[in-house]
């Protein structure tokens, strides 16, 4: 079957199944599948200080559906979650600080069951809650609960960093859905940092999964599928199918003829609100990579293995997998697609994109229920692995060795038998390259695409390329390799550069547009960002070489704090908070948390670490047909069509 072709995907035998889907979720929800086009009532249930009435649709009663077809005649996506919400007294005066005071109230009962809390009594499970929310007003800008006598647990950074990522939680209903960008007290123009962010939620969400709090990373994933293919549009474009949202904020709006009631509603950004109005290619992506963690943190499996579930998992790998125009078999994305958003040069085929979808890939199939309708799907995605990796360390390797080949390659080169497959021009080799690049180590570059190699050193996209196995093992130890001879460069006095070098003088101005946010080291263009921390630490615990992310740990321990946690930093050495950072961001907090954790029990992080599968690493070796390599003997159960 090809992966071009729009046929509608049922899961279960020949026709979808119809079934109602409860959009505010709980530890007893049955698993249920995504409902097809049927309208669901929910009768009104009670659940501590909220009356929610599930309301499928908009927020006037639209009836709301998730699609789970392709093509023409798929079925509409749900048009997105609300949850009504209304005061049980009319007198009570609950607030949204009431309502998560009384969340984690509830929390603390479930840890100690001898507490006796009447639930069904509201204001008596607001007046037990009551000291923890009086403790979140009272947090300063440092973090530090202010008045009082000490308390001894607050003198850390690791308590301070952990009740500043518990104060950025965002509530839907009264459960924790996720986290907010950054909560700065001294902003006052908080543009989109209000919003919970899919990529920016995984260090948040890989923290709590590593703390043994799942339910929060439970709710992000069950609630951010239900937004998977909004029907918002661009200029009267809609997104491709399966696309998942950039961000979604949790609005509350008053009910007509009602004036106690209000309604909760999802409301997701798909790129028609953010800045260059692009869509976001990673947050699919990485919702896969936390789908696969979470089960194998939790144990629960019954997430991953739900029709709904499922089902999301094929229309990203459907969108990610369409046949196109395109010759390679790296994803070809729009520039500010990723973690840089903004226009830097990295449109094409970038490493961290690569990197990206090489481990949603492998984790995907791992978590795929084997069934008849999955089987071409399955093949499809076996095949890209194979042609992905073998693209990835053959052409964009590079160190010593491979520049010295390149400074010889011949241009204009027609046949299959051709070196210089790309037509890549020797002058393309900058001077910064030629001393930069160290005798011992070696690294993927950010981009490769005719007549063009973007040589810049990308961090994430190396970090991550170690992480999933796209780089070979000896590829992995050379990038670390080069992390720890160009110290001074890439981590200097605050981990850790997005990108080296920075676009600086008429190339930066080509390139960016004159973005003043992007001036040379600051922000995306060479700017120091310490959320990156938890990937170097998840590399170098897979290659068994901790100890260069405890340096670099210890190095952002001493200020990031006393700095109030910023996005990031700016200047060649990272000596200046950046220019225009948000403070208290909360990915640079959950980052940081992360490293810790890892760091003190690196097992755990074999929740994001993908092993090299062995008969790829056979199809691999196959293809650069190099018999010094050991390959194995034995049939493959599956082989690999190249």
């Amino acid at each position: 079957m090809s992966m071009g072709t729009s046929e509608a995907i049922f899961l279960r035998g020949s026709a979808p199944h119809v079934f109602c889907y409860d959009p505010c979720f709980s530890r007893s929800n049955p698993i249920l599948p995504r409902k097809s086009g049927v309208k669901c009532r929910k009768s009104r249930v009670y659940a501590q200080s909220l009356n929610c009435s599930r309301t499928p649709g908009n927020s006037r009663g639209v009836n709301g559906i998730h699609q789970i077809g392709y093509g023409h005649d798929a079925i509409k996506p749900y048009r997105f979650m609300s949850c009504r919400c209304q005061q049980v007294e009319k007198n009570s005066g609950l607030t949204a600080e009431d309502v998560n005071g009384a969340w984690l109230g509830d929390r603390a009962i479930k840890q100690n069951p001898s507490s006796e809390v009447n639930i069904s009594n509201v204001r008596g499970l607001k007046e037990e809650a009551q000291p923890i929310i009086e403790a979140k007003k009272e947090l300063t800008t440092n973090g530090k609960i202010s008045g009082g006598a000490p308390d001894s647990s607050m003198d850390s950074l690791d308590d301070e960093a952990w009740n500043l990522l518990r104060d950025s939680m965002v509530y839907y209903c009264g459960s924790p859905i996720g986290t907010i960008a950054a909560k700065d007290p001294t902003s006052i123009n908080v543009l989109n940092y209000d919003q919970v962010f899919i990529r920016d939620f995984i260090p948040s969400g890989i923290a709590f999964l590593l703390k043994g709090e799942y339910d929060i990373v439970r709710n992000f994933i069950l609630h951010t599928l239900q937004l998977q293919s909004w029907e918002k549009t661009m200029d009267c474009h809609s997104p491709g199918q399966g696309l998942m949202p950039a961000s979604f904020k949790v609005r509350t709006v008053p009910l007509d003829g009602d004036e106690f009631a209000t309604e909760e509603v999802l409301d997701p950004d798909f790129g028609e609100a953010a800045i260059g109005r692009v869509a976001p290619v990673d947050s699919g992506l990485w919702w896969i990579i936390l789908l696969r963690a979470y089960g194998k943190c939790s144990g629960d499996l019954t997430v991953q293995e739900r029709v709904d579930v499922q089902t999301g998992i094929k229309m990203i790998l459907k969108l990610c997998l369409a046949d196109g125009f395109d010759m390679f078999p790296t994803l070809l994305v729009t520039d500010g697609s990723c973690m840089i958003d903004r226009r830097m040069g990295i449109h094409g085929h970038p490493l961290e994109i690569q990197a990206l979808f090489y481990s949603a890939l492998l984790s995907a199939r791992d978590m795929l229920t084997a069934e008849d309708g999955s089987q071409d799907l399955i093949r499809a995605l076996n095949n890209r692995l194979v042609a992905l990796s073998f693209h990835i360390r053959e052409y964009y390797w590079i160190d010593m060795k491979k520049l010295n080949e390149i400074y010889r390659y011949k241009t204009e080169e027609y046949s299959y038998d051709a070196v210089n497959k790309f037509n890549i021009y020797p002058d393309q080799i900058s001077p910064w390259l030629v001393e930069w690049m160290p005798n011992r180590g070696g690294y993927l570059i950010g981009n490769l695409q005719p007549a063009h190699m973007d040589f810049r050193f990308f961090s994430l996209g190396n970090l991550w390329s170690i992480t999933s196995s796209l780089a070979t093992k000896e590829q992995s130890h050379a990038i670390l390799d080069l992390i720890e001879a160009k110290w001074s460069d890439l981590i200097a006095d605050m981990p850790l550069k997005i990108c080296y070098p920075a676009l600086e003088g008429q190339e930066w101005k080509i390139i960016t547009g004159s973005d003043p946010k992007n001036t040379p080291w600051s922000y995306h263009n060479g700017g120091s960002w310490p959320t990156l921390l938890w990937q170097l630490t998840v590399a170098c615990i897979k290659m068994g070489r901790p100890e260069i992310a405890e340096k670099a740990v210890e190095i952002a321990g001493k200020r990031i704090a006393k700095d109030r946690w910023p996005e990031y930093y700016d200047t060649k050495r990272a000596r200046f908070i950046g220019k225009q950072a948000c403070l208290y961001q909360t990915w640079s907090i959950a980052g940081y948390l992360v490293a810790k954790l890892l760091l003190k029990n690196p097992s755990s992080a074999k929740i994001l670490i993908n092993d090299e599968d062995e008969e790829l690493a056979n199809a691999f070796y196959c293809m650069i047909d190099n018999p010094k390599r050991n390959r194995s003997r034995k049939p493959k159960k599956s082989p690999f069509i190249i």
